[in-house]
């Protein structure tokens, strides 16, 4: 029972109206995770070295200061073990959301929001960070460094293995998410690639989740690659995908090893000269 207990995932809710802490605390106990609340941003720090969740719930107003200010130290911290940080807010509009996601949030729940759909992000967002963590783990265990692939589409290069991607050989910055975003477009030979794809293949939601989080995460991923943003583009109301709108040949999309993006259906078919290593 000990070892079940040490082996539980760690939330840390970060939340000052009550009534509301109760009842996510609640609900991630009758989930399996271990939970505890702070109702303060100072104290949220204090758990956030103490109690080392595995995610944090945000709240962004907060009595004594942002959630974004607490949000914005936890990524500064540079630890190799951060936890995953979904931020419940009842802004809604667009650009309060690119602003959570540009401090470093992995996720944003507009308020009021269901617990249940809110415990499958968590489960997805868990899913992602072991996933990440596992990677990190491999690395440091072995003195052998693995080739891991190498993609190329005009001026972006994205380095898998080293996790580093590069536009006109500049390194850009991205998250692990991001990451995810760039190497799933980039194995899709071709193709377009749905909303509801990235949202169950990347994100790791249940098919049942709607979300805008994929235009709000491929809108800043966009703005980072700045001269090879033209390359993310959107099939508009249905997906996205790589393409370089220069390279188009007459070849059926099928044959092409890597992914592209396109903003127009009537050019879905042709070959994108994405090369691999």
């Amino acid at each position: 029972m000990a070892a079940e207990a040490i082996n539980k995932e760690r939330v840390l809710v970060v939340e000052d109206e009550a009534d509301l802490s109760s009842s996510l605390a609640y609900a991630l106990r009758a989930n399996g995770y271990e939970a505890q609340v702070a109702d303060r941003g100072e104290l949220a720090l204090g758990a956030l070295e103490v109690f080392r969740p595995d995610l944090v719930l945000l709240d962004l107003m907060l009595p004594d200061m942002s959630g974004l200010e607490i949000c914005r130290r936890l990524r500064k911290a540079g630890s190799t073990n951060q936890p995953a940080v979904i931020i419940l807010s009842a802004r809604a509009q667009e650009i309060d959301r690119v602003v959570g996601f540009e401090i470093g949030a992995d996720d944003y729940v507009v308020k009021p929001f269901s617990v249940r759909e809110l415990m499958l992000r968590i489960e997805a967002r868990l899913k992602t960070r072991r996933a990440v963590v596992d990677v990190g783990v491999e690395q440091l265990s072995t003195s052998v460094e693995k080739s891991g692939q190498i993609f190329n589409l005009r001026n972006l290069r994205v380095d898998e293995s080293a996790h580093r991607v590069f536009v006109d050989d500049k390194e850009v910055h991205v998250s692990a998410l991001e990451m995810k975003v760039l190497i799933f477009l980039f194995r899709s030979p071709g193709r377009m690639r749905t909303r509801r794809e990235l949202l169950t293949e990347v994100w790791g939601y249940h098919p049942e989740v709607a979300s805008r989080t994929v235009d709000t995460h491929i809108k800043r991923l966009r703005d980072k690659l700045d001269t090879a943003a033209d390359l993310l583009q959107t099939v508009r109301g249905v997906g996205f995908r790589l393409a370089d709108p220069a390279r188009r040949t007459g070849h059926d999309e099928e044959v092409v090893l890597h992914s592209e993006l396109v903003h127009e259906p009537r050019q879905a078919k042709g070959a994108n000269g994405v090369k691999t290593h």
